[in-house]
C-alpha cells in the first residue's frame, strides 16, 4: 500500500510565500511523474505543475514564474514552492504521484491567500 502525506499549507497574505511537501511511503518500486493540482470552492480540480522522473517540468500559465516544482527522488518527495501568492491561488492543493499501475492522491492541504 502507498501513502502520500502532504504538509505546508496555511494562511498567508498576498505577496507571501508557502512551500508544500508531499512524501510517498509504502511498498513500491519506482515513481514516475509527480505533480500538484488544486481545487477552489465551486471549481473543478486543475493542474498546477508536474515534474517527470527526469526532472522535466510543466506549469499552468497562471502560476508560471511564481511557483516552482521540484522533487527529491531519494526521499520520494515532491515540493511546490509558491511565491508572490495571490488571493486567486486560494484552494485545496493535492499532490499526485504516478506509479506503474496507478495514480495516488494526497489528502489535500488548504492554502488561503488573504488580500
Amino acid at each position: 500500500q502507498v501513502q502520500l502525506v502532504e504538509s505546508g499549507g496555511g494562511l498567508v497574505q498576498a505577496g507571501g510565500s508557502l512551500r508544500l511537501s508531499c512524501a510517498a511511503s509504502g511498498s513500491f518500486f519506482s515513481i514516475n511523474d509527480m505533480g500538484w493540482y488544486r481545487q477552489a470552492p465551486g471549481k473543478q480540480r486543475e493542474l498546477v505543475a508536474t515534474i517527470t522522473s527526469g526532472g522535466s517540468t510543466n506549469y499552468a500559465d497562471s502560476v508560471k514564474g511564481r511557483f516552482t516544482i521540484s522533487r527529491d527522488n531519494a526521499k520520494n518527495t515532491v515540493y511546490l514552492q509558491m511565491n508572490s501568492l495571490k488571493p486567486e491561488d486560494t484552494a485545496v492543493y493535492y499532490c499526485a504521484v504516478d506509479f506503474i499501475r496507478r495514480r495516488y492522491w494526497g489528502q489535500g492541504t488548504q492554502v488561503t491567500v488573504s488580500s
